[in-house]
């Protein structure tokens, strides 16, 4: 498990090298973590000590969700003054979301050469 939590951290400091480096606008820990995305595809096999490791901090995830919560509760004021506003942004980008992900789809499908569902 040792190993996993050294695995992980190794991507989040090597994502977070090359952001600094390079200066693209990316966390380094999400670009880390893409890296080790490409790396279990590429070895087809996630390592035992990833697995245990990840699996180890997925569980407590459901915590992360308290600040969010707290901050609800602290500006709901706030959120009550902008709920229009709040609520067009949420409809429009949900929207904007979504017609992206069928286009990017279909330029997948085209690209890949994977014919229509009937």
């Amino acid at each position: 498990m040792l190993e996993g939590f050294a695995v992980l951290l190794l991507f989040q400091l090597i994502g977070e090298l090359i952001t600094r480096l390079s200066g693209i606008p990316v966390p380094g820990p999400v670009l880390g973590m893409a890296l080790l995305l490409l790396a279990v595809l590429l070895i087809k096999k996630v390592p035992a000590g990833v697995r245990t490791a990840s699996e180890g901090l997925l569980r407590y995830l459901p915590l992360l969700f308290v600040p969010a919560g707290v901050g609800l509760i602290n500006h709901g004021l706030l959120l009550k003054q902008d709920i229009w506003v709040i609520s067009i942004t949420l409809v429009v980008s949900t929207i904007f979301t979504l017609i992206v992900t069928v286009l990017v789809l279909q330029g997948l499908k085209k690209l890949w050469g994977i014919e229509k569902d009937a």
